[in-house]
């Protein structure tokens, strides 16, 4: 198990028929060899589980990626108002070509897929 930098680039979706790299998400998360999140070592360095999100025009957020009662989300400011949940990020492997759904603030549904999974670089 070790910590990853891993990118995920939305995939098709409505408005979208061929993805979008420019809409990224770069996270960094501590995760198993089959690429599952390792939750003891979240709980351990809960503040090193970032984000980095990426929308062409839209200014760039960076928050934390944080494990809350109903699941995970991508988290920018203290509340929940902002919060992108992600759907079972808990048991769904983060691996290249596989897809993670993440929920808007405002409903959306979104897919996205993982396009890069390699060890973090050190601070």
């Amino acid at each position: 198990m070790s910590w990853k930098a891993i990118r995920l680039e939305l995939a098709r979706s409505p408005g979208f028929p061929d993805g979008s790299p420019e809409r990224a998400y770069l996270i960094q998360l501590p995760v198993d060899d089959q690429g599952i999140v390792d939750l003891d070592q979240f709980r351990r360095s809960p503040e090193l589980a970032t984000v980095h999100r990426r929308w062409p025009g839209d200014r760039d957020r960076s928050g934390y990626v944080i494990h809350k009662r109903a699941g995970w989300a991508f988290s920018y400011a203290p509340g929940d108002s902002d919060d992108e949940d992600v759907f079972h990020l808990e048991c769904h492997p983060l691996r290249i070509g596989e897809y993670v759904t993440v929920t808007e603030p405002d409903g959306d549904k979104l897919p996205y897929r993982v396009t890069l999974c390699e060890p973090r670089a050190a601070a």
